[in-house]
């Protein structure tokens, strides 16, 4: 029975944790942790409640930190998180995994690495930079970044990688050899006739259903899509929402049927919540309908962005549903999104959000 619920947040001067009971209602705020470095992504082995935090930057370089006792205390190591001499180096961690005994880190420029002794330790996953089209990978506005990594429960050799902006790529041999898979997604960018290239998307978020892995949802920075097949083929499903663009995605913990978004007002628009009114947008049938949820979210001058990583649900029933802003406010839902309400504030830009539940 779930006792405790964190809450591990990303966020541009080092990682941050919250906890409160299986109530949700009372949280309490421990950080910043990993010296305040920029964290992309924190997130939890729920095996072992390790916590890993990935980030960095040009200046500190890439690691990934450890924490075995729920953030008391940190370790970290960059030890071979480093292309070959003479290509450019890895600038900073983007994305973490756990995949039974491996950890998975997508890195910038867009490449996977994997650790097999808790992050002490990495090795370049080379079948994915080795990939033909590698020539016509090119940075989008965030850079050239991994920062996806979606593994297939009891099956660890099946492994989904986003790039911006190359894709979606899959791997049925545990990172070996991968094949594109973003056939149906569109890259408004193109020529007219060539808008749906093999490689060339900007994909923005990648989740995976509850108990259908092949059922996946895609967040691009052109529309947003669901695929039945693993990506073999990709559907738009943005039919009933206020824009096209966003950055984020969470499935439900049990329901596959169950997805939620937030949108925001375009590429060009400013990049905040449509109209400056904060919403979560929520479909109960795979997309084919959505229903915009504020009960509790400023609606009035609310200018804000939700990043990539930033939107999460727990696994507590109702789930909780959580996300961070651009300005650092945590908004929390203990109904599955009926209603909200804000947690925490004044936190650095919040870059990514993670749950965690404890038994006892």
């Amino acid at each position: 029975m779930t006792g405790r619920v964190l809450l591990l947040l990303g966020t541009k001067k080092g990682a941050f944790l919250l906890e409160s009971d299986a109530g949700r209602r009372d949280w309490r705020l421990r950080g910043p942790f990993c010296e305040t470095w920029p964290m992309n992504h924190v997130l939890a082995d729920p095996a072992s409640g390790a916590i890993y935090a990935g980030g960095g930057n040009e200046w500190f370089g890439p690691a990934v930190w450890k924490s075995a006792d729920l953030g008391a205390t940190w370790s970290h190591s960059s030890a071979g998180l480093a292309y070959a001499e003479g290509q450019d180096p890895v600038r900073s961690v983007w994305s973490l995994a756990v995949a039974d005994d491996a950890l998975y880190a997508g890195v910038e420029p867009a490449g996977l690495f994997r650790s097999v002794d808790g992050g002490a330790s990495w090795s370049h996953v080379a079948g994915l930079s080795e990939h033909p089209s590698r020539a016509e990978w090119h940075p989008g506005g965030g850079g050239l970044i991994l920062h996806h990594v979606v593994t297939q429960p009891g099956d660890p050799q099946r492994l989904w990688v986003a790039i911006s902006a190359a894709g979606v790529f899959h791997s049925a041999d545990g990172g070996a050899s991968w094949e594109p898979r973003n056939r149906g997604t569109r890259n408004d960018y193109l020529p007219e006739g060539q808008r749906y290239p093999e490689v060339g998307q900007c994909v923005h978020s990648l989740v995976m259903a509850a108990g259908r892995p092949d059922r996946l949802y895609q967040q691009n920075h052109c529309g947003m899509y669901r695929s039945d097949d693993g990506g073999r083929e990709w559907r738009s499903i943005e039919a009933g929402l206020p824009s096209t663009f966003g950055f984020p995605a969470a499935a439900h913990p049990r329901d596959p049927e169950t997805l939620f978004l937030l949108p925001l007002n375009g590429d060009q628009k400013g990049r905040y919540v449509p109209d400056g009114k904060a919403a979560v947008w929520r479909s109960r049938d795979g997309g084919a309908s959505w229903q915009d949820l504020r009960a509790g979210l400023p609606q009035k001058d609310a200018f804000f962005g939700v990043l990539r990583q930033a939107l999460a649900t727990d696994p507590l029933a109702p789930a909780g549903v959580y996300f961070g802003t651009s300005g650092g406010e945590l908004y929390a839902s203990a109904d599955e999104g009926d209603s909200w309400r804000c947690i925490t504030a004044h936190l650095p830009a919040i870059l990514s959000v993670e749950t965690l539940a404890l038994d006892g």
